[in-house]
C-alpha cells in the first residue's frame, strides 16, 4: 500500500512538473503555477518598461538646455554608472574576452552609431513638443522588427503578419495623408531601434557590457563637446543650479537602470511574454502625451493608432499561439 501510494506521489510531481514547464515554455503562468523566479522576472519586466514610458517625464525635465548637451551628459554618466555596474558584478575580464574579436568591436561600433541617433532624435522629440509620435514610432518598432528580420534574417513573413505589417502602413500613410508630411521621428525612432536591435543580436555580448562599450566608443565626442560649451562659458553643469545638476548627473541612472532590470527579467521569462511587455512603455508614452502634456490627438491620430493597436492584436495573438504550440510539441 505505501509502495503504491508513493508511486502516486511520484507520478503526481511528474504531470505537475511538466505542466509547470509546459507553462514556462508558453511564456504564460498562473495561479499556484507561477513560480518565485517568473513573479521576479515579470516585476523586472515590467519595472524597465514602466521606466522607459516614463522617460519623457525626465527630459521634460531638461527640455530647456541644448538636445545634444543633454545627449553628451547622458553618454558620460552612462558610462560612469556602467562602469560601476561592472565592477560589482566583476564582468571586466568577460568584456575583455568578448571584445578580442575584431568582428564584435565593428558591429558595436554600428550600433553605437544607431542607438545614438535614436537617442538625439528620442530627446529632441520630447522637448519639441512630440512625445505621441515618440508613442508611435515604438508602437511600430515590433512590426519594424518583424521586416528587418525578414529582410536580413531571411526569418519567413506569416500571412498574418503580413496582415498586421500592411496595417501599419496603412496608419502611416493616412498620417502623412491627413498632416500632409511623413511622421518621420516615429519612422526614425522605429528603424533606428529595430537597425539597433538587429545589430545586438548577433553581437554575442551582454546587454549591459554592450552599452557599457558603445557609450564609451562615443565617450571622446561627448567629452569634447562638453570642454569646449566649458570653455564659451555656456555649459549648465554648476553654472545653473544644484537641480539641474543632479538631473544632468542621473541621466546615467535612467538609462542603465530600465536596461538592466529588462535583462533580469528576460532571463526568467520566455521571449514571448517579454515581447508583450513591451507595449507598456509606448502606451504610458501615449498617456503621458495626451493627458499630461496636452499634445493634439487629431481624428487622423485615432485612425492611425487604430490601425496600429489593431496591427499589435494580430501580431502579439500569432506569436502568443505560435509559442503555446511549440511549448506543447513534444521536444
Amino acid at each position: 500500500m505505501r509502495k503504491q501510494s508513493c508511486a502516486l506521489v511520484r507520478v503526481s510531481d511528474n504531470i505537475a512538473a511538466t505542466k509547470n514547464e509546459k507553462c514556462r515554455q508558453a511564456g504564460g503562468w498562473s495561479g499556484e503555477w507561477m513560480p518565485k523566479e517568473t513573479r521576479s522576472g515579470a516585476a523586472y519586466a515590467l519595472g524597465a518598461f514602466i521606466l522607459w514610458g516614463l522617460n519623457p517625464l525626465y527630459f521634460k525635465a531638461v527640455d530647456t538646455l541644448p538636445v545634444l548637451e543633454v545627449l553628451a551628459h547622458r553618454v558620460l554618466w552612462s558610462v560612469v554608472f556602467l562602469a560601476l555596474i561592472l565592477s560589482f558584478a566583476r564582468r571586466w575580464n568577460v568584456l575583455r574576452v568578448a571584445l578580442r574579436n575584431p568582428k564584435t568591436i565593428y558591429m558595436l561600433l554600428l550600433s553605437t552609431v544607431f542607438i545614438s541617433v535614436n537617442w538625439f532624435f528620442f530627446i529632441w522629440a520630447v522637448a519639441q513638443d512630440r512625445v505621441l509620435e515618440t508613442s508611435l514610432g515604438y508602437y511600430i518598432n515590433p512590426l519594424v522588427n518583424v521586416l528587418l528580420g525578414m529582410l536580413f534574417l531571411r526569418e519567413r513573413l506569416s500571412r498574418w503578419q503580413g496582415v498586421a505589417v500592411g496595417l501599419a502602413a496603412i496608419g502611416v500613410l493616412n498620417l502623412a495623408v491627413q498632416s500632409g508630411s511623413m511622421p518621420w521621428v516615429s519612422l526614425l525612432l522605429a528603424f533606428t531601434f529595430g537597425i539597433y536591435g538587429l545589430l545586438r543580436k548577433t553581437i554575442k555580448v551582454e546587454s549591459v557590457d554592450g552599452l557599457f562599450v558603445e557609450t564609451v566608443m562615443v565617450l571622446p565626442l561627448a567629452l569634447g563637446y562638453l570642454v569646449y560649451q566649458g570653455m564659451i562659458g555656456q555649459g549648465s553643469l554648476g553654472s545653473i543650479d544644484l537641480k539641474t545638476d543632479l538631473l544632468l548627473v542621473a541621466a546615467g541612472l535612467v538609462t542603465a537602470m530600465p536596461l538592466i532590470w529588462f535583462t533580469s527579467g528576460a532571463r526568467r521569462l520566455n521571449y514571448s511574454t517579454i515581447g508583450l511587455f513591451q507595449y507598456l512603455a509606448p502606451s504610458i508614452q501615449f498617456v503621458l502625451a495626451v493627458m499630461v502634456f496636452g499634445e493634439a490627438f487629431t481624428s487622423a491620430h485615432v485612425v492611425t493608432f487604430g490601425c496600429i493597436w489593431t496591427a499589435l492584436v494580430i501580431y502579439s495573438a500569432q506569436s502568443w499561439m505560435i509559442a503555446r504550440r511549440r511549448a506543447s510539441t513534444p521536444a
